[in-house]
């Protein structure tokens, strides 16, 4: 209704133009080519309000409204002045219109676009925002407005010293100031999370310069996004996996004692009964590997991971992890050699390398059917030390080889074939790798094979082991 308004209104200013100023013009006595100019913003103003083709006839009006003063002042009336004046005027008049149509067409398609892309932002999870180099506000989507209603920031000031407000009310404040005072003076792009110590709620934001062409930063995008709910699960399973593990390591350790009575008294046992008993050892041993491993993603998680470095051999240690895994590696079928040359000093912690070497060969050959093979190979890169494990086996899709190192995460290739095995290992050997200073990475396609590589410094940082990962 208001634009209606606005155009009858604009319309009746223009009719009333062309009027006055042919009133102008008997009032006056004046006409000539200034009089035909006079004409022009009149007809301009109705071709932008109604179209070219009533800008030309709006044209055909002035001039005949000029013709009828010129006549009624005796001025040049005669057919060549008179089309002189009603070429350029029509002219105006569909020029006018066709330019307004096509002004009035862009702005209708840029409204149409800046609606999409509003609906598309206010449509997302996480609240996103813009601000300018100096982290004034811009733009600001739906839930980020909602957030910022939630927690209470200030309605003034810049991105980072609104946020600063939260400060006191974190768990961790001290910190938070920190990152907020980097935000708030470096352009940088950043992660990380906060937790409302009052209502728990936990929130991870993240900030991304824009930046031109030209390498010149000239504005910030920020995005927040809620993850309580995503952490309050991960508490409770972690609450659980350490429960479960300390509640089962008890009557583990009872059973495997016992266990261990029986087989001292092997001698009076059955045929049968001996037979019960390797099964129940080695599923006993199994459970036992298992729980210790559930135990270590806890410490790892809770950045409790100790390692203790001391001079080691890294060619002794692969030594010792194929020997262990051979006499499954035969019985499989699958032929498992070493390649390593002299010896490789390093400085680790041996028992974890071991654990990490020991896991990546039992994968190897759990994944690699009867007539395929397994290679782990060592050598020496200068400061560092190089571990490769590669197989023939059934390999894992390459959209999930990204997922292998998450907790309890299992490729579909291995639970297609219903291969036992818990999803924790990839998880405890890269916590360890990586608590030495060192990278593990991991190549597969499926049914041609994976290759696991590993690099370790040779010498550890002083204190660099310390804590965790």
């Amino acid at each position: 209704m208001g634009l209606i308004r606005n155009q009858t209104l604009l319309v009746g200013v223009a009719t009333v133009g062309l009027v006055a100023t042919f009133i102008g013009m008997l009032t006056t006595g004046h006409s000539g080519p200034i009089g035909t100019v006079m004409y022009v913003p009149w007809i301009a103003l109705l071709a932008s309000q109604l179209g070219p083709a009533i800008g030309a006839l709006a044209g055909v009006l002035a001039t005949a409204l000029y013709f009828a003063a010129a006549q009624e002042l005796d001025l040049p009336h005669d057919p060549t002045s008179l089309a002189l004046r009603l070429a350029p005027l029509v002219g105006v008049g569909v020029a006018a219109g066709l330019s307004s149509r096509r002004i009035t067409s862009d702005a209708l398609e840029l409204q149409a676009t800046n609606a999409l892309q509003r609906t598309l932002l206010d449509s997302t999870v996480d609240g996103i925002c813009l601000t300018d180099a100096a982290g004034n506000l811009v733009l600001a989507n739906a839930p980020l407005e909602r957030f910022a209603a939630e927690l209470g920031l200030p309605e003034r000031g810049t991105v980072a010293e609104r946020l600063l407000s939260l400060a006191d009310r974190t768990t961790e404040p001290t910190r938070f100031r920190e990152r907020m005072e980097i935000l708030g003076n470096e352009l940088v792009a950043s992660e990380d999370e906060f937790e409302l110590t009052e209502s728990r709620r936990v929130f991870r934001g993240q900030t991304a310069p824009v930046v031109r062409p030209d390498g010149t930063v000239v504005a910030r995008i920020w995005t927040l996004r809620e993850v309580t709910a995503d952490r309050h699960l991960e508490r409770l399973r972690d609450a659980f996996v350490g429960a479960v593990s300390h509640e089962l390591r008890t009557p583990l350790t009872s059973i495997s004692g016992f266990l261990e009575m029986l087989g001292d008294e092997e001698s009076g046992l059955s045929h049968s009964g001996r037979t019960y008993l390797e099964v129940l050892q080695r599923s006993t041993g199994r459970l036992q590997s298992i729980v210790e491993d559930l135990l270590l993603v806890a410490q790892i998680e809770a950045n409790r991971l100790e390692l203790e470095p001391v001079p080691a051999d890294l060619a002794e240690l692969a030594a010792e992890a194929v020997a262990a895994a051979l006499p499954v590696a035969e019985a499989n079928g699958v032929r498992l050699r070493l390649d390593a040359k002299g010896t490789l000093p390093v400085e680790a912690d041996a028992g974890r390398l071991r654990q990490v070497l020991d896991n990546l060969v039992s994968n190897a050959v759990k994944f690699t059917p009867d007539g395929g093979s397994v290679t782990m190979s060592a050598s020496n890169g200068g400061d560092r030390v190089h571990v490769e494990v590669s197989d023939t086996g059934i390999g894992i899709p390459r959209d999930e080889v990204g997922q292998l190192f998450s907790r309890f995460y299992r490729a579909s290739t291995a639970t297609r074939r219903a291969i036992p095995g818990t999803g924790l290992g990839l998880v405890i050997a890269r916590a360890i790798v990586e608590a030495h200073g060192g990278t593990i990475s991991l190549e597969s396609s499926e049914n041609e094979g994976t290759r696991v590589s590993v690099t370790l410094p040779i010498r550890q940082v002083a204190g660099s082991l310390a804590g965790g990962t």
